[in-house]
This record gives C-alpha cells, structure tokens and sequence, in this order.
C-alpha cells in the first residue's frame, strides 16, 4: 500500500519550498559497523541495504524529487572477490525484494554507473525494475552502482564527440546543459544536499559535476545506523543556510535565500 504523503510542516516544521529537490548519499561505514560488533563486513552490508527502503519511503513521503546513492563505486572491483560476490548477490535479492515497495511508493528507479562489468543477474534485475516503474511520477531514485564520476564525465564527452562527429551537434552549441543532459542523472535537477555518513571528509569520485553548489552534510553516523531521525536533521540543516550560489546576498534570512535565488 502506498505510504501517505507527509506534511513537511508537521514532520520537520518546514515549509515545501525549504526542503532539497534533490538528495545525494554517500552511504558509508557498513564495513565499520561489522567490524565494531565482531561480525563479517557483508553483515554491515546487508544491514545497510535493509536501511535503504527507509530512507527511500521518507524521501518519497516527503516527495522529493530524486534520491541519488551511492551504492557501489567504479574502485571498489579492488575489494576482496568474496565481498563482491556477495555484494552482487545482494544488489539482485534487494532489486527483487524490493520491487513491490518501489511500485507502491510511486518511485522511478534508474540505474547510475556503467553497465560493463556487472553481472548478468544484476543488469537483469536493474533493467525489470526500472522497466517497472519508468513511468512512475513519483522519486527518481538514482542507484548510483559500478558508478565514478570521472568515468560518467567520460562518457558524455564522448557521447557529444559522437554527436558532433555524426554532424548532429555543432562544437559552439556545447553548453553546460548539453553536458549534464548527457550524464546519468539526465532529467533530475542536480543535487541541492549531499549527505555522507560515518565522518568522512571526501567527495569519493561523486557527482563531481552535478555537486557544484550542493550543500554538504557530514555525519558520523554510520550508514546502517543512519535513520529517518537523522535525514530529518540533515534537512533541517539544510534549511538553515543561506545559498547565495556566487551571489551576494544581504540581510536575507535563511529560510528565504533559497525561495529567493529560485525566482
């Protein structure tokens, strides 16, 4: 059954036009979580997986417009072949556990990363959802896996090189929205909250080009501890700033600076 949209007034004490269109997460510390409590790192895996319907279902009750995490990045192939293996078994048991959750919640998934490289199972469970629920209206929530940010700015520089190669672009129509029509978050507005968790003070090859004016939140969380609680301070924080976006701004209180710059 589809969650009831939630009145950010009474869940945040917000107004709609305060809140992020759109959020990014990178999802760490599973591994810590494992090591803290004796356990294999699969076990934070699969407790951090289990936290994603949360955090997706807030979203969507919230009704942002697109989620982005970040699940699996283009480095971690360099990580044991065990954990691997285990973690593309996950991605396939999540994708199909998940399904009715995502159809019921209004959600659009889409996968965010090269396809080369991941297994069959995955790339088939990837492509059923999103088939699913392509025409969904509701969250566009980007799965970022096999996912680097300097291998999708490849990629769409070599998506345009094609085009104008072919004769269908010419080089002085090149702008910034061509650009970021071309990347794997085509269609979403880049992200206004990147929230990373379990204290780490780095951007890991993520979102470079579409992060260029995100708010950053840094929590030491870990991600599957991390809870509807903590993307609610994580909002409020957001909130609270004033985005000038390389303007300046005077004697303009947080809570308008956004409703402001969007005019």
């Amino acid at each position: 059954m589809r969650e009831t949209p939630l009145d950010p007034r009474e869940e945040l004490g917000l107004e709609r036009e305060q809140l992020p269109r759109h959020i990014a997460i990178i999802m760490d510390g599973n591994g810590r979580w494992a090591n803290l409590r004796n356990q294999p790192r699969i076990h934070g895996h699969i407790e951090g997986a289990a936290n994603v319907r949360e955090i997706i279902t807030h979203c969507a009750r919230l009704k942002i417009d697109a989620l982005t995490l970040y699940s699996f990045s283009s480095e971690n192939w360099t990580r044991p072949k065990k954990e691997i293996d285990a973690l593309m078994d996950l991605y396939v048991e999540y994708l199909i556990k998940e399904r009715e959750e995502i159809m019921a919640n209004d959600v659009c998934l889409i996968q965010a990363g090269r396809r080369q490289g991941l297994p069959e199972a995955v790339l088939r469970e990837l492509d059923t959802t999103h088939s699913l629920s392509k025409n969904n209206k509701g969250l566009k929530l980007f799965l970022a896996i096999n996912y680097g940010a300097r291998d999708e700015i490849v990629d769409a520089v070599r998506a345009i090189a094609c085009e104008v190669k072919a004769g269908e672009l010419e080089p002085d129509a090149i702008h910034e929205t061509c650009i970021s029509d071309r990347l794997y978050t085509a269609g979403a507005p880049d992200p206004d909250l990147l929230i990373r968790t379990a204290g780490e003070m780095r951007i890991s090859n993520f979102l470079l080009w579409q992060i260029s004016y995100a708010e950053f939140y840094v929590t030491d969380v870990l991600w599957p501890d991390f809870r509807q609680a903590d993307l609610n301070d994580a909002i409020r924080a957001y909130a609270n700033r004033v985005r000038r976006f390389g303007t300046v701004l005077t004697d303009v209180p947080a809570r308008e600076s956004r409703a402001k710059l969007d005019k």
